[in-house]
């Protein structure tokens, strides 16, 4: 029986966003902070994700090996390690969150199994890389708060409450909404970016965040007011809102996940190239639950 398993690690590094070929207005303009002089550093947190057959010992890998390896092969050279410097690979392509999990990726596969690697640069921001050559998915982590009232403008008060329950109450509810939005796209080969992180959030901003929060969702938001404003509904709008932004900026958007609350969350997908673990209908909504 083929299974995945993921092992987590973790390293603390500084990095700058620094070319030589560039002036130092250059590299600003490029880079922002990034470029900073003389760096800045991240807590990282890596998960590594293996598959195969259960052995005979109800084992994909051994883990106490596995964990050998990555020590080996990872962190104990990257702990505490100025990035630019300490890999021959990053004089080459910048050391971004992208880049990194593609050469762990490199670093790590000779010895084991890989199907994923993923990076948390921090909480907000993390990639996955699944050895496509320069391909990899950067994901941004928001947030938002909003009310809504789940009702179907063509159906009574009482037909509503049949379907949508306590939701259907005529002066809605709020959600501390939290946004994860994914992006697809080749790691450059010079920079390390999949997309100008900084545009990237702009747009989030402008056509999601600073639109959507703190208003009742019904009312404040003119898509919704024939649509009623399920995690689905508004996961497939923000989906149409950001697709062609993103484009614009050389990346496409892969996926949106909506978390409404701890137990409900949607996720929509916008690729027909999913991740190893995505559903087979990627172009319809997820909701996934814990009860």
């Amino acid at each position: 029986m083929k299974c995945v398993i993921n092992r987590r690690a973790q390293f603390s590094a500084s990095h700058r966003y620094w070319l030589p070929e560039l002036s130092e207005a250059e590299n600003k303009q490029k880079f922002g902070r990034g470029a900073w002089f003389p760096g800045h550093g991240h807590n990282y947190v890596l998960f590594v994700s293996l598959a195969g057959e259960l052995d005979e010992y109800g084992m994909v890998q051994n883990l106490s090996e596995v964990k050998k390896v990555i020590k080996r092969e990872v962190t104990s050279q990257l702990d505490g390690a100025y990035l630019n410097q300490v890999w021959q690979d990053f004089q080459q392509t910048l050391p971004t969150t992208e880049n990194i999990a593609r050469i762990i990726w490199q670093r790590l596969a000779p010895h084991l199994p890989l199907v994923n690697i993923q990076l948390f640069e921090h909480p907000e921001l993390w990639a996955d890389y699944q050895g496509n050559d320069m391909e990899a998915h950067l994901t941004i982590s928001t947030h938002f708060s909003a009310a809504h009232r789940l009702a179907h403008p063509k159906l009574t008060y009482e037909e509503n409450c049949e379907i949508y329950g306590k939701c259907a109450r005529p002066n809605g509810h709020g959600h501390n909404y939290h946004l994860e939005i994914t992006v697809k796209g080749e790691i450059d080969s010079r920079t390390g970016m999949i997309v100008d992180l900084e545009a990237l959030q702009r747009v989030i901003d402008d056509y999601v965040v600073e639109p959507f929060d703190h208003t009742f969702l019904n009312k404040d938001i003119p898509y919704f007011t024939t649509v009623v404003p399920t995690a689905e509904n508004i996961a497939v709008y923000i989906r149409q809102l950001l697709q062609q932004p993103i484009q614009e900026l050389g990346a496409q958007l892969y996926k949106i996940k909506l978390i409404e609350s701890p137990n409900n969350s949607c996720e929509v997908y916008c690729t027909q190239t999913p991740l190893s673990s995505e559903p087979s209908g990627i172009n319809q909504p997820i909701l996934t639950s814990v009860l």
